[in-house]
């Protein structure tokens, strides 16, 4: 009980923590104006022209949340989170565990649970910092693309998881939440590979900009229904 009630707690804070952070950076990027004449004018790089980039795609994530002062809001707040999320890989390999009556196992969700944390926690530690060298430049893609590989893959076992356990922990979980989580998933790795070969060609700006936002909510979507999946 105490442990059901520990994941939801954390569920909701990974969710809310990088929700509120990215859409406060892209209200201060189109906002720009707001902040002239105090000591947080908004470098010009990290401003923008009014969007809404969930449907136009009309600026990035990284640009809006990479320069003064946005990264003041978005790097602690990722690498907040990103530690909330080994914490909820961690509670939730131990919970798994209870309900196979194993102890100690590390199952694989937890690795690529834990591993993608750690590949956001870098990702937004390099954030904006700027070195011209292509060793570098494929050092942040490789990143940026391991923490979205790792976080999907951990989220899909998991709830393959929980699918396998469902006549065990039935009566501890909002089954209508779990299919919702499965379609979550499943929509989450059909658009990562249909739209890989747009992803990995030139052009196409406005739809990877559209992509990138929508594709961030629905990988922290699955901590939000997280917290309405287990019963209290």
């Amino acid at each position: 009980m105490e442990l059901r009630t520990q994941i939801k707690k954390l569920s909701l804070w990974i969710f809310l923590i990088p929700f509120i952070a990215i859409n406060l950076c892209l209200f201060i990027s189109v906002n720009y104006h707001l902040l002239e004449n105090t000591i947080f004018v908004v470098d010009q790089i990290g401003r923008s022209q009014p969007t809404f980039p969930y449907l136009d795609g009309g600026v990035s994530i990284s640009r809006t949340a990479r320069t003064y002062p946005t990264y003041l809001i978005f790097k602690p707040s990722m690498i907040f989170s990103s530690m909330l999320l080994i914490i909820y890989w961690v509670k939730t390999n131990q919970i798994i565990n209870s309900y196979q009556n194993s102890e100690n196992k590390n199952n694989l969700f937890k690795t690529f649970g834990i591993l993608s944390a750690i590949f956001l926690i870098i990702h937004s530690i390099f954030l904006g910092v700027k070195f011209e060298y292509d060793l570098y430049k494929f050092f942040r893609r490789f990143v940026l693309l391991g923490f979205i590989i790792f976080e999907v893959v951990a989220q899909s076992l998991l709830v393959y998881r929980f699918f396998k356990l469902k006549s065990v922990i039935i009566n501890y979980i909002n089954n209508y939440v779990l299919i919702l989580k499965i379609i979550l998933v499943t929509i989450l790795v059909v658009v990562a590979l249909a739209s890989l070969p747009i992803v990995v060609t030139s052009g196409n700006v406005h739809f990877k900009h559209a992509l990138e936002w929508n594709y961030f909510i629905g990988v922290i979507l699955f901590y939000y229904l997280t917290y309405l999946f287990w019963k209290n």
